[in-house]
């Protein structure tokens, strides 16, 4: 499978202008998401459209020996504060501000050897998400497609009133910012970004639930759109204007049908199955990912960055995500905020799609871009102003969670030496997660899309997929 480049068509018609305003979504109309994908719209091989992916993203880089990797044994500088606890499967503990997850561990798997060399946010970033080596260690712009765009270039040909991948996310920290940029495959493939704490009294879905007075103007446009469109279509030999009415009716069809409404709104939810969740941004955008991936949806990005807010104070010594410097926070206070929050929402998603039976065709993938230095760094706050533990980048060894997609579950796979520094058997990367992944969406890791200069590139460079899971 292949790309072309498109060439520039020149600037965009008063009807395309006015499309832009009455559907904008993050600076693209849907009628021209729908259009580029069309243009770009290749014979791939066959995908099965009943599988998809919940990919919940850690931003910062969580602790693996404060998490799923802990080291009880190790010196006093090494172990950290916590204390291990057993789970249901024999030789698996976690931290004990992971009660959940002890409880269902025998639904879940986790990985405890992948490692890779880039030690920055962005470069591990990029790293994480693309399954390609980047070509700067910095910055998060990708030089490669991150695999959410892959698929929904994968699935473009799919039409069930949704999009194929969307993002839950916080509000201004999209796509570059996690590196979660299209690059070669183009703005279509970019994620519909869905911003905010879905428990805030304000909280909407852009384009998808217009309010009567947002349905009455758009409506006021359609007619105006289509009475340019009978003037147009006189002069316009090349018949695109009539070709654009499918891109704008399927448009349309997504913003105002019942599926993409009700797949988006969580008060559809038993007030139980919200509450099991937790009442937290990051509980309910799991619960909406569910809600996602079972009316259609077949990629999911959950950002799980800031605990401190639904109500939760900002704590001094706390951090807005994963990254536990020292100088940014007092990693043990934090983590007393933050672990049981993640732990909460995390096991009720991985335990509703086993509850409801979706456990085949949905798979779960929980990670960060890297682990935590194993040795801990004591320095002064750049908040608090005093001495207070924290844990640096650790790209070197790393652990991450995978449930569903049929795989085997309740396992551990791989291992870290006795302080947590590099892989002592199974090394694994991030590529060999990716081939996972892509296997179970039936996607062919090996087909290539071209670059800008023309040069075919692979979906993945390398990579196998892991065979304990299969």
């Amino acid at each position: 499978m292949s790309s072309s480049k498109r060439l520039c068509s020149g600037p965009l018609t008063r009807r395309e202008v006015l499309s832009v305003g009455a559907l904008g979504v993050g600076g693209m109309a849907l009628p021209d998401l729908f259009k580029l994908r069309a243009d770009a719209a290749e014979q791939g091989m066959p995908i099965d459209p009943d599988t998809n992916i919940i990919f919940v993203w850690l931003p910062g880089g969580p602790p693996h020996m404060d998490m799923y990797d802990m080291k009880p044994k190790a010196p006093t500088e090494y172990r950290g504060a916590f204390h291990p606890i057993p789970t249901k499967v024999p030789g698996l503990d976690v931290c004990e501000l992971m009660p959940r997850h002890a409880a269902i561990a025998d639904k879940f798997n986790v990985i405890r050897s992948v490692s890779h060399t880039f030690a920055d946010h962005g470069g591990g970033h990029k790293r994480m998400m693309t399954g390609r080596i980047p070509a700067t260690p910095v910055d998060t712009v990708n030089d490669a497609p991150a695999t959410g765009a892959i698929v929904a270039k994968c699935r473009e040909n799919r039409n069930n009133g949704l999009p194929n991948q969307v993002s839950l996310n916080p509000g201004g920290r999209i796509n570059d910012v996690f590196a979660q940029g299209a690059a070669y495959l183009g703005s279509a493939y970019l994620p519909f970004n869905v911003e905010g704490d879905p428990t805030a009294p304000n909280f909407t879905v852009p384009n998808i639930a217009p309010v009567a007075q947002v349905a009455q103007r758009l409506d006021d446009r359609m007619k105006l759109l289509g009475g340019l469109d009978r003037i147009e279509r006189q002069i316009d030999a090349s018949k695109l204007m009539s070709s654009m009415d499918s891109y704008q009716q399927r448009a349309v069809g997504m913003i105002t049908s019942d599926r993409a409404r009700k797949a988006f709104d969580l008060s559809n939810e038993p007030d139980a199955i919200r509450d099991r969740y937790g009442r937290h941004c990051w509980g309910q955008r799991a619960l909406m990912a569910r809600r996602l991936v079972e009316a259609g949806v077949s990629f999911v990005t959950v950002v799980m960055e800031n605990p401190y807010q639904s109500g939760i104070p900002f704590l001094k010594q706390g951090v807005y995500n994963w990254d536990s410097h020292a100088v940014n926070c007092h990693i043990w206070d934090d983590l007393k905020v933050r672990l049981p929050i993640y732990d909460q929402a995390v096991t009720a998603l991985i335990e509703d799609i086993y509850q409801r039976g979706m456990d085949r065709k949905t798979m779960i993938l929980v990670t960060g871009e890297f682990g935590r230095t194993p040795r801990i760094e004591n320095t002064a706050g750049s908040q608090t102003g005093v001495i207070q533990p924290g844990r640096d980048h650790w790209p070197q060894a790393m652990s991450f969670i995978m449930a569903g997609g049929g795989m085997r579950t309740g396992q551990i796979i791989g291992s870290t030496n006795s302080k947590g520094e590099h892989p002592a058997d199974r090394p694994l990367t991030p590529n060999d997660l990716w081939a996972t992944v892509y296997r179970h969406l039936g996607i062919d890791s090996a087909m290539s899309f071209l670059d800008h200069r023309g040069r075919p590139m692979p979906i993945l460079p390398f990579g196998e997929p892991i065979a304990e899971l299969l």
